[in-house]
């Protein structure tokens, strides 16, 4: 039976005679579903995405793997639900042109229209805005710009006049709001040129929404992004 280790997702296996690094990213038991992009390295914007789902507690990927896109510069560790290792080398900063690295809760899914899925939801509309301006109370997170105290000069329409945000799901990254340790992360609607994002992770139309409708919220996804390297630092037990 394949599991994450097709992915070269294994669990790392350390003995009394062996040093023992830093487990520093776990799968929470209660999550069932995962989204896992794998880089080759750091530096890439280029790398693939596979879905897996959790049956009788063992990891089985689920359809095609899909060819994805993601920070123009690659990736940096970023702030989630894992351990950023005291020695690592790239940490994301505000307008690094990186997308973060590590594992994260899913936030809702957001488009330019209903959508009828088995996840949270939200259709935007051109006044709704993800403030990306660290001195903001509302930094790094999606407000109704004709409903607060506009206190920020930089910010994303969250309804594009292009078809990038027609479907998307937030990425909880940062999740306190941490002012220039990146904001704005979302998985959504490549471009038909290819280039790398600011820091989100792209692909066709076609594939995210699959990704859309295969989302369960009882099951708890979440995304997992690393380069190959630190896959093996994962726990699945």
């Amino acid at each position: 039976m394949k599991t994450l280790s097709v992915l070269t997702l294994t669990v790392a296996i350390f003995t009394a005679c062996q040093s023992t690094a830093i487990q520093n990213i776990s799968i929470p038991k209660e999550t069932k579903q995962l989204l896992v992009v794998s880089t080759a390295n750091w530096s890439t914007k280029n790398g693939t995405l596979q879905r897996f789902e959790k049956k009788n507690d063992v990891w089985n990927p689920t359809g095609a793997s899909v060819s994805i896109v993601l920070g123009r510069n690659g990736l940096a560790w970023g702030l989630g639900l894992h351990q950023i290792p005291t020695d690592a080398k790239y940490v994301k900063k505000e307008g690094d042109g990186k997308a973060p690295a590590g594992l994260f809760n899913l936030g809702n899914a957001f488009g330019y229209k209903p959508y009828d899925i088995d996840f949270p939801y939200s259709v935007y509309k051109r006044t709704d805005h993800c403030v990306d301006d660290g001195h903001s109370q509302w930094y790094n997170q999606i407000i109704d710009s004709t409903t607060v105290d506009k206190d920020y000069k930089s910010f994303e329409h969250m309804k594009l006049r292009n078809y990038l945000y027609q479907y998307g799901i937030v990425v909880k990254h940062n999740p306190e709001n941490i002012p220039n340790s990146g904001s704005c992360i979302f998985i959504h609607i490549k471009s038909k040129t290819g280039n790398g994002t600011a820091g989100c992770t792209a692909m066709k139309e076609n594939k995210i929404t699959t990704i859309l409708k295969w989302l369960r919220e009882n099951k708890k996804p979440l995304l997992l992004q690393l380069p190959k390297e630190e896959m093996n630092k994962v726990d699945l037990n």
